[in-house]
């Protein structure tokens, strides 16, 4: 059973499952496919998962495939981030903005992030192990990356130094370029 909350990006949800938990520890599901759909109106089809672990100030992202485009469900197992949506939809009355949230172990919330948009994240803890579904495989020859810092979106990222990026990340593009 999820809680489900909307955001100001048509279609980008946060999800909080239910959570047991007592003296000796806690039980979630993290993900059932009939209440996912039950809760968000989707019907997708997850066809690949990925864990990545990154430490305190790393930033991973802005990304989108243009040719497989892919829908994923993210969440945080151990740590804390600052998770990131960006629309780039062409014929979206929201193009350009961004919403966030703050993904961790502790607050198990995730996030739906539509086929489409880019995603990215900056690492708050020491460390973080960060696991997303998606609904297309990955394609390296169809992965793009979304300038990190665009001024024309105006991302506000936590004060976290140094940051540390990937060579593709520093050189994203900006959003007008890639309209």
């Amino acid at each position: 059973m999820y809680t489900v909350t909307p955001t100001a990006i048509a279609d980008v949800l946060i999800l909080e499952p239910q959570v047991f938990g007592d003296s000796r520890g806690f039980f979630l599901e993290s993900f059932n496919a009939r209440d996912f759909t039950q809760a968000t109106g989707l019907d997708v089809q997850f066809v690949q998962d990925n864990h990545s672990r990154s430490k305190k100030g790393v930033l991973r992202g802005l990304h989108f495939q243009v040719d497989h485009p892919q829908g994923k469900l993210v969440r945080v197992t151990e740590g804390e981030v600052f998770d990131v949506v960006v629309d780039i939809r062409r014929d979206s009355p929201t193009l350009g903005q961004w919403v966030s949230a703050t993904l961790s172990g502790a607050n198990h919330k995730q996030m739906w992030v539509p086929p489409g948009l880019a995603h990215g994240f900056l690492v708050l803890s020491e460390t973080a192990d960060f696991l997303y579904k998606t609904t297309d495989y990955y394609h390296p020859e169809s992965e793009r990356t979304l300038l990190w810092s665009d001024p024309a979106i105006g991302i506000e990222w936590p004060a976290v130094t140094p940051l540390t990026l990937a060579t593709k990340d520093l050189a994203g593009l900006t959003l007008a370029t890639l309209l």
